[in-house]
């Protein structure tokens, strides 16, 4: 199959290819083979996970409210230099287009987005869209006319509210996740005490997160353990109780939990008859009972892959560790 070539030091197989290049071509279609045999999970992946993160992600920098709804006065708006009042042509094409848009019933999307800065926008962009004064208001008046409506209309902070959100695309859905906002002159500030929740919230979750996860190694790896050095059958029987929550509703395991749980439950009855404590304790509604069913309902994610690692060590390795010298913990650790 293989011949050396009479002209050079080079082995080329039957064909007369040489021989590295057939062997590069093999590789190269195995590899090709692995990419298209990976192809479709990866297409799966992109279309069902990576797709709509980055779909969302877009959607939190998007900003299209006012623009699309107050065109030429997010044009007009952007000019002005956001001190004192803006000038007469931007009242005039706000109350124009609030007028259309009031007729079209899309101003109460103008007055959700803007609330969502300023409190109470909502209601003095409907309040405004009823009392809209008349097209033939000259520029020397319309002012006037606006604050005569609502004394707000004669605040900065209320048109800054209006120029922060003109642009097409903003941060202020990005920064609101980490409790920060634009304020009224364009700088990045700490939110109010009242409406700072999401960090707080973060750090809850991934400390509860942290809990649940040490609780379920230190309840799952002992159990792993017996697992994989009892005797096939039964480690098959006590396999099958791990599984058990696996053939049981979600919904079955966490109401059970609240019947066991709750201030008249079984729990609190059990412990003050054995005298474990005197008085009723709140053991749900609060992060013990959030701890007890999250570890319950993830307890198994935890035990099956270390099993399925342990299982796979032969017992032999360990007998061989201590007959060398090694203590058994080292044995079992290393």
């Amino acid at each position: 199959m293989v011949a050396a070539s009479s002209t050079a030091d080079v082995i080329q197989s039957a064909e007369g290819v040489p021989l590295k290049v057939r062997l590069a071509r093999a590789e190269r279609m195995r590899k090709l083979g692995a990419i298209a045999l990976v192809a479709p999970l990866f297409l799966f992946l992109m279309v069902t996970f990576i797709a709509p993160i980055f779909s969302m992600l877009s959607l939190s920098v998007q900003n299209e409210v006012v623009p699309e709804i107050l065109p030429r006065t997010a044009a007009l708006i952007q000019e002005w230099d956001g001190a004192g009042l803006p000038g007469p042509e931007v009242f005039r094409a706000f109350a124009i287009e609030l007028a259309a848009a009031k007729k079209i019933k899309l101003h109460g999307k103008v007055a959700k987005r803007l609330n969502y800065e300023v409190s109470g926008y909502r209601s003095l962009i409907k309040k405004t869209a009823r009392k809209l004064p008349p097209p033939e208001t000259s520029d020397a008046e319309i002012i006037d006319a606006f604050i005569a409506i609502d004394k707000r209309w004669g605040e900065t902070k209320y048109w800054n509210t209006i120029k922060n959100a003109s642009p097409r695309f903003t941060a202020y859905y990005l920064l609101t996740a980490i409790d920060k906002r634009i304020d009224a002159q364009g700088d990045i500030i700490q939110a109010p005490a009242n409406v700072s929740i999401y960090v707080r919230m973060l750090i809850q979750t991934v400390w509860m997160s942290g809990v649940v996860t040490v609780l379920c190694l230190l309840l799952g790896f002992p159990i792993s353990y017996l697992l994989a050095t009892l005797p096939t059958r039964k480690s098959n029987l006590l396999l099958m109780l791990v599984l058990l929550p696996f053939w049981t509703s979600l919904l079955v395991r966490t109401t059970a939990w609240v019947v066991l749980l709750q201030n008249e439950g079984l729990v609190n009855d059990l412990a003050i008859m054995i005298g474990l404590w005197d008085e009723r304790i709140q053991l749900i509604h609060n992060r013990l009972g959030v701890y007890i069913a999250m570890v319950h309902i993830l307890l198994p994610f935890m035990v099956l892959p270390i099993f399925s690692v342990m299982k796979g060590i032969p017992a032999s390795h360990v007998r061989a560790a201590v007959s060398l010298g090694a203590t058994p913990l080292r044995s079992f650790v290393i």
